[in-house]
């Protein structure tokens, strides 16, 4: 075999590999982008069909809730406008072959229902002139669309819900039906596209037939392609063969990734189609733009190989690859390899020089290292041994204490002259001070030894936490003549360490006493948000100013001006870790005249280690 130059071998390898990573990273990239990311984008908008089907659904939903709270009818014009209707009517059951509405017609046979249907021109303009030309669509040329003469729609699509009206017998006396009508409510699709896309870039559209008549898709102009028809293939697929569509289809202007299904009456007949979908073009760019990037990443790696395969025409492989080893080994933990330094190449023997003294330096370092973090360890260990031990042997013995001071303070043990009352006042309020102090610490020895587990049963915030903290608190409240509002709705129920909010309770409410003004208020208030319950403590008094309020939850951290108020300073540090091991978080919003301390859970609480 004839030899050849290693700055020819270099070269050689380095075009290759380009060139064959350049290729086929740029073919990857393109069937990525065509195969992955647009056929995944296309699976997406056929889950966001289903979404914009539900959002569509709950309009009828919202329709029969505001029906059955329905009571007393006085006004049908008022109630009309206030259940927000485009119409509303109340029929006799003698004059029930007057009406044309399928849906209306079902609430006479006893049952409320709702859906979709068609209003026919001469129902349309019975609803008065307003609603019928607020309906009227004019149908416009569309590419791709069917052949067609029509030039106006003069029939509209409605959300429409019954129910009948039984009389003292239990008959039905009457039916009250009403809807809104969908024509040109473009609110509503709106509405849809906030809700299935994250993105204003999704368009949302609602047939009649083949028509649109409610949609944010654009036309040439930027306006809403309202009277714009959808395309012949689409509409075989769906309206005529009752098949959903989901792929690119031509929309309007332009192609999208799209997902069409057919819009039904009650009684089955396909009277319209719901349509999601986006614009193709970002992706169609993104692919050409990635290929283009890829060329120009090819050209510039043929370049720049052909420069390095002049710098590097000499055998440095083997010094490299040993030096690699024993990066690797050194990367690995293993701090006594060193490097040879016998080569014919100055530079790599400085090189491998630096590196074992490197090597010997890291050594040496990690060896005080270790025995450093072996003395923090040792004291930490004693430290919080110390704590919890001093802590857990005091709260016995102070337990004991607060208990025959206040007997000897409620002169359980004898009456009291008033020196020795204000005494025996000023040690209970120490000894309060103090068994708050050591429950903290007990706290505290629990979260730095990492033993604050959950044991998480179904509760009832407002009975298994709020309340017991408020009943814990009485005397404080009553000596400083602060009154206590309590607003947490009933029911708010999840997954919690009933102990541990308790003391999140105790420790906020105990702040809130502490600090709050004589003679002020205290609002504890509490309501769900989706997944999440708030529980809100307010009390009045000095808002905490700005600049204060990253000194808060900080352990052992007190705020300036307020070292005359006892306090250990790891009550809010302990709170948030209870909150945050709840998968929750707290903080606070000073208010003109107090603050109020946030915190809030997740209803279904999951450990946080």
């Amino acid at each position: 075999m004839k030899a050849t130059t290693l700055k020819s071998k270099i070269q050689l390898s380095f075009l290759t590999i380009i060139l064959v990573l350049g290729v086929s990273i740029a073919v990857l990239g393109y069937y990525v982008i065509k195969r992955d990311i647009i056929g995944r984008e296309q699976k997406q908008i056929n889950n966001d069909l289903t979404v914009a089907r539900l959002v569509y659904g709950n309009e009828l939903d919202i329709m029969k809730k505001a029906f059955s709270v329905i009571r007393f009818i006085t006004n049908t014009r008022e109630l009309k406008d206030r259940l927000g209707l485009d119409y509303l009517y109340i029929v006799d059951a003698a004059n029930q072959g007057q009406v044309r509405s399928e849906i209306a017609q079902t609430a006479f046979g006893g049952t409320s229902g709702g859906g979709t249907r068609l209003i026919g021109k001469e129902e349309l303009w019975s609803m008065g002139q307003p609603l019928y030309e607020k309906s009227l669509i004019e149908i416009k040329y569309t590419d791709r669309a069917r052949p067609s003469d029509k030039k106006v729609l003069d029939q509209a699509l409605v959300i429409e819900y019954a129910r009948p009206l039984f009389d003292a017998n239990g008959k039905i006396a009457k039916v009250i039906y009403g809807g809104k009508i969908i024509n040109r409510d473009f609110e509503l699709v709106d509405k849809i596209r906030d809700n299935v896309f994250a993105k204003p870039m999704g368009t949302v559209t609602i047939f009649l037939d083949d028509t649109r008549i409610a949609t944010n898709v654009l036309d040439k102009d930027g306006q809403r392609a309202i009277g714009t028809r959808v395309s012949q293939k689409v509409y075989e697929n769906v309206v005529e063969k009752d098949q959903p569509w989901v792929d690119r289809a031509f929309v309007v202007t332009e192609w999208y990734l799209t997902a069409y299904e057919p819009i039904k009456n009650i009684n089955g007949k396909i009277i319209g189609i719901l349509y999601v979908g986006i614009q193709e073009k970002p992706f169609v760019d993104m692919r050409r733009n990635i290929l283009l990037v890829f060329l120009v990443i090819i050209l510039l790696g043929i370049i720049l190989a052909g420069l390095l395969s002049v710098i590097l025409d000499i055998a440095i492989n083997r010094p490299f690859a040993h030096l690699l080893e024993c990066t690797s080994r050194l990367a690995a933990g293993d701090l006594f390899h060193r490097v040879k330094t016998e080569t014919q190449i100055k530079e790599l023997n400085d090189l491998a020089s630096s590196f074992n003294e490197m090597a010997k330096k890291l050594e040496e370092r990690d060896q005080v290292l270790n025995e450093t973090n072996d003395k923090l360890a040792a004291m930490n260990k004693s430290y919080l041994d110390l704590v919890g031990f001093v802590s857990h042997e005091l709260k016995g013995i102070l337990g004991s204490i607060v208990m025959n001071i206040y007997s000897v303070k409620e002169g359980f043990l004898g009456a009291l002259n008033d020196k020795q009352q204000r005494a025996i006042d000023s040690t209970a309020r120490s000894l309060d001070h103090f068994e708050t102090m050591v429950k903290n610490y007990l706290d505290l020895s629990r979260i730095e030894k990492g033993e604050l587990e959950l044991y998480c049963t179904d509760t009832d915030l407002a009975e298994d936490v709020i309340k017991p903290a408020v009943a814990h608190f009485e005397k404080q409240l009553q000596e400083k003549n602060i009154k206590l509002a309590l607003e947490v709705k009933e029911g708010l129920r999840l997954s919690a360490d009933k102990n541990l909010l308790l003391i999140v309770c105790d420790n906020l409410l105990g702040n809130a006493i502490k600090y709050g003004v004589t003679g002020g208020q205290i609002i504890i208030s509490g309501a769900a948000h989706g997944e999440e319950i708030e529980i809100d403590f307010y009390n009045s008094g000095a808002p905490i100013k700005e600049e204060h309020l990253e000194l808060l939850f900080q352990k052992f951290s007190r705020l300036p001006g307020a070292e005359k108020i006892k306090g250990t300073g790891i009550g809010l540090f302990i709170t948030r870790q209870i909150v945050e091991k709840h998968g929750g978080r707290i903080w606070v919003q000073p208010q003109p005249a107090g603050n109020t301390f946030i915190f809030s859970l997740p209803t279904r609480s999951e450990k946080k280690k």
